[in-house]
């Protein structure tokens, strides 16, 4: 891949704010497309499930194909990005691409939604704000999982492989350290892969 080739990031389209996070990746650099089939995962370099109503995105998932076309996605090794309800969508109770296990609600009803500043571990010492919105934390996690971030004790951005997890909303905000990291994690995939 040539250095002036924008990175190939892929939104899942099938609830949610996409058209935020394909926003954000834009102004990185990147080249977003929203995805709604199997098919058009084939070309991507990485791909992000952004958040909604996790049982309407894993049913949509499901009546699309593209269960089976994000865990092939992620079984090549391409990174993976969830927020919010993305980070349900990613653990072991529904695609199992983390060894996780997301708690629903866990930081409230929409009528408890806030903001707050997150240390990240990886993004610096400046505090990210962090919007949460009916958001699940991580209850339980296996020994590869890193745990980046923790809000009350609880963990909120995870990372296991190439699978990075936030329990916010990460789009919605100026702050791009989130999507930043998860295209240097895709950049670094691909320099792995680069012969010789």
């Amino acid at each position: 891949m040539s250095a002036a080739q924008p990175l190939r990031v892929g939104v899942l389209a099938v609830q949610g704010d996409f058209a935020a996070h394909s926003r954000v990746l834009r102004e990185l650099g990147a080249s977003p497309s929203e995805v709604r089939s199997a098919e058009q995962l084939a070309d991507l370099d990485g791909l992000i499930i952004p958040g909604g109503e996790s049982t309407t995105i894993t049913m949509g998932m499901e009546s699309a194909g593209l269960d089976e076309g994000v865990r092939a996605h992620h079984d090549a090794g391409r990174p993976i990005l969830g927020t919010c309800a993305g980070m349900i969508v990613c653990d072991d109770q529904h695609l199992g691409l983390l060894d996780a296990t997301a708690r629903r609600n866990a930081c409230g009803r929409q009528l408890q939604s806030f903001e707050t500043d997150l240390e990240v571990e990886g993004l610096g010492p400046e505090p990210l704000r962090a919007v949460f919105i009916r958001a699940p934390w991580i209850q339980r996690h296996g020994p590869e999982v890193e745990v980046l971030a923790v809000w009350r004790d609880h963990p909120v951005v995870v990372r296991e492989g190439s699978v990075l997890a936030c329990a916010f909303h990460p789009e919605l905000t100026d702050d791009a350290r989130i999507h930043a990291l998860f295209m240097a994690m895709i950049s670094e995939t691909l320099r792995e892969r680069e012969p010789g």
